[in-house]
């Protein structure tokens, strides 16, 4: 379920601001029934009528992207810089990532015009492991492997459990590559958990969501998924 001026927003109507004063005044209708409040939440299955016009409800879909670095995870930028939906210029849904990728991070972004089943995908209890690969300041040693797996505190709150594996490592420049997975999704995160043992991030880019990868992807392509992927991250984002 979605809220109704969230509805209203991405089917064109008004902004979301705008669509909450025009549900406050009276100008629309859910099943019928006018609605004034602003706690209604809809299903795709409801009618919804802006002053006797029915409203003309996106097909949901639903994008694989390969962001590249220097890429912001939205949908507009203030300082016009290039964000994740000027890949998609051909596409008319309205779409938006799902969740966020640094402005320095490359990898897996998912973006759809579904907010229902983004909402799941984002929300803490519902644990979708990602996997990144980063290349770090220094080398870990075992016991701040123990420390990230086990869970670290950052910002006054403790991480869960992470997996980590030592890809490779390089004295000679001083850095190694490391691969952690986290189902969490706090911001910052990754960054945040390697400086906290003292291991600064230099590059980043998350390799899988869930069951999602990036094969057969380049820097700025993307695929759109397919139903039965659909199915089960609406599935696994449930079953938590």
């Amino acid at each position: 379920m979605e809220r109704l001026q969230k509805v209203l927003a991405h089917a064109g109507i008004a902004s979301r601001r705008k669509a909450e004063e025009l549900i406050a005044t009276g100008h629309v209708k859910v099943n019928g029934k006018k609605v004034t409040e602003m706690g209604c939440q809809v299903e795709h299955s409801d009618q919804i009528e802006v002053d006797g016009v029915p409203i003309y409800r996106e097909e949901p879909v639903y994008f694989l992207f390969y962001k590249p670095r220097g890429v912001i995870s939205a949908v507009s930028d203030d300082k016009d810089r290039k964000v994740v939906t000027d890949f998609f210029p051909h596409i008319k849904q309205r779409i938006y990532p799902v969740g966020r990728l640094d402005y320095d991070t490359t990898g897996l972004l998912l973006l759809t015009n579904d907010g229902e089943l983004a909402q799941l995908l984002m929300h803490p209890k519902h644990q979708i492991e990602k996997t990144y690969v980063a290349k770090i300041k220094g080398m870990l040693i075992p016991p701040e492997i123990r420390k990230l797996e086990r869970g670290i505190m950052i910002e006054d709150r403790k991480t869960a459990p992470a997996k980590v594996t030592i890809i490779s490592t390089d004295r000679v420049k001083d850095n190694s590559i490391v691969q952690l997975t986290i189902h969490e999704g706090r911001n910052h995160q990754v960054k945040k958990m390697f400086q906290a043992v003292q291991h600064p991030v230099q590059k980043l880019k998350r390799e899988t969501y869930g069951f999602l990868t990036l094969q057969g992807l380049t820097p700025g392509e993307w695929r759109e998924l397919v139903p039965h992927e659909v199915k089960k991250l609406r599935h696994m984002a449930m079953e938590k």
